[in-house]
């Protein structure tokens, strides 16, 4: 029989400390008025009961499970937070150094600091997922505090508004760019730090995710000399790192690029790139306004947010430009809804985009640890249709070499669909329901996509969850 998958939700994990999950090997998985209940293998344990009312101020309950579950569910969610939480850290002078260049060295996206009545919690973003680290005394806070708004040339004074700085790190593996935000909360400034790389160099089309079939596609799209390229998907998906992939390549002396950007979180060689300043005026659509004086064959926008965006995108691709840039939908052929609902008239869309793009970002299964199961129903979402050739799946465990996720990387689903003739006379009628197109001609959709990631023992079922749903 196959263990019970716990699907927690991150208010419940949140009712207890990484260190109280381990100490007392217990599981949240229900909170009631007054009362919370636990999974753990010690049930039966004299006074565990009792113990932990007294800590939490709550009615407890406990449930059994094996000593395998609970084994997983804390590698998986608390195993990171625990190497290091075991006490408080103390500053020094170089720890603020220390804790940039180690969240670098991880691979870490994000550091967050957030403080609370008696300490302040330091969380990792690794592989899109939040990590604890340790705690800080909250009486050491406001130094740390003071010390990157210094460095990010803040207001030290100012408590009471949202900031928004940039630091630059030195290290022995190269300069990198920090994003510095604060914002105050009931015990003080929450900051989060993103780490930006200064290099896009590194960035391929090949290496993203796309398959043979769909980097085809895409490559044919880009290279016409005008239209519109659009690229889909919620915030964190890697629509950034697939439009400097795709400027990488159209890179090149004859080519003349620019893009405005909010903000510009990689550098380019060879790329003109425009910081977006909405606070004089700078924005998407004033800026290519200015774009189309400058005699460029490329523009790259930062996201359509707008009709009048959309309009100056419409605009630039109808003389001769070739434009990209990305928009908030959940799907490829959503993006066209999208547009439709800004105010663009359909016709106009049908003659300038060239293709729509949807992409998800999913993290790979670490290969050291990932331990295949049998497919059964309870594991899919209720109204998921298995295919008959989805036999045995890959659940994540939790080692050293993944730091006790059971991940290690993330790889790009994609969604692409290119507006061909057919299409466009879709487009043009205002008819939005193709499935029996896309059927017809082997368009891939993020859900096909993400089944073929699990097939191949590359993802999780856990993992591609919400796009089985769709």
């Amino acid at each position: 029989m196959e263990p019970t998958s716990y699907h927690i939700e991150t208010g419940l994990q949140q009712l207890i400390s990484a260190e109280q999950a381990f100490h007392y090997r217990i599981i949240p998985v229900a909170r009631d008025t007054g009362h919370m209940v636990f999974k753990t293998d010690r049930a039966e344990t004299p006074g565990l009961k009792e113990e932990l009312e007294i800590i939490l101020g709550d009615s407890v309950a406990l449930q059994y499970d094996t000593e395998e579950e609970i084994n997983r569910y804390l590698a998986t969610n608390y195993r990171q937070a625990r190497q290091n939480t075991g006490e408080n850290l103390r500053y020094t002078p170089d720890f603020l150094e220390k804790i940039l260049i180690t969240a670098k060295e991880i691979g870490s996206s994000d550091i967050h600091f957030e403080p609370y009545e008696e300490k302040c919690r330091v969380r990792y973003r690794l592989d899109g997922k939040l990590i604890e680290q340790f705690h800080i005394p909250i009486e050491e806070y406001p130094v740390i505090i003071n010390k990157i708004k210094i460095r990010a040339n803040l207001d030290i004074s100012e408590k009471r508004l949202p900031q928004d700085g940039r630091i630059t790190v030195n290290s022995d593996t190269g300069e990198f760019d920090i994003r510095v935000s604060s914002l105050p909360t009931l015990h003080g400034e929450k900051i989060v730090l993103r780490i930006l790389s200064k290099d896009a160099s590194r960035f391929r089309l090949s290496g993203l995710g796309f398959t043979e079939r769909e980097l085809k596609m895409f490559k044919e799209s880009i290279r016409k000399p005008n239209g519109i390229i659009l690229i889909s998907g919620p915030t964190g998906s890697g629509k950034t790192t697939t439009l400097y992939a795709t400027l990488k390549l159209l890179n090149a002396p004859e080519t003349n690029i620019l893009t405005i950007e909010d903000p510009i979180e990689y550098t380019l060689e060879g790329v003109n790139q425009v910081q977006l300043k909405e606070n004089i005026g700078l924005d998407f659509a004033s800026a290519m306004r200015t774009f189309l004086r400058q005699d460029p064959d490329v523009i790259m926008v930062g996201e359509i947010r707008d009709v009048k965006t959309a309009n100056m995108a419409i605009r630039a691709a109808l003389t001769g430009h070739l434009v990209l840039s990305t928009i908030h939908t959940n799907s490829a052929w959503a993006t066209v809804s999208r547009l439709i609902d800004m105010g663009v008239p359909p016709f106009l869309i049908a003659s300038t985009l060239h293709v729509s793009v949807a992409q998800r970002l999913v993290r790979k299964l670490c290969d050291t640890c990932k331990k295949e199961m049998p497919v059964t129903r309870s594991i899919f979402p209720e109204n998921f249709k298995i295919p008959d050739s989805l036999k045995t799946h890959y659940k994540a465990t939790g080692c050293n070499a993944c730091h006790h996720t059971g991940y290690s990387g993330r790889k790009a689903i994609y969604e692409i669909i290119p507006i061909t003739t057919g299409l466009a006379e879709h487009i043009k009628n205002n008819t939005l329901d193709i499935e029996t197109y896309l059927s017809e001609n082997n368009i891939n959709t993020l859900k096909s996509n993400a089944i073929a990631l699990i097939k191949e023992g590359i993802t999780s079922v856990d993992e591609v969850y919400a796009l089985l749903m769709d």
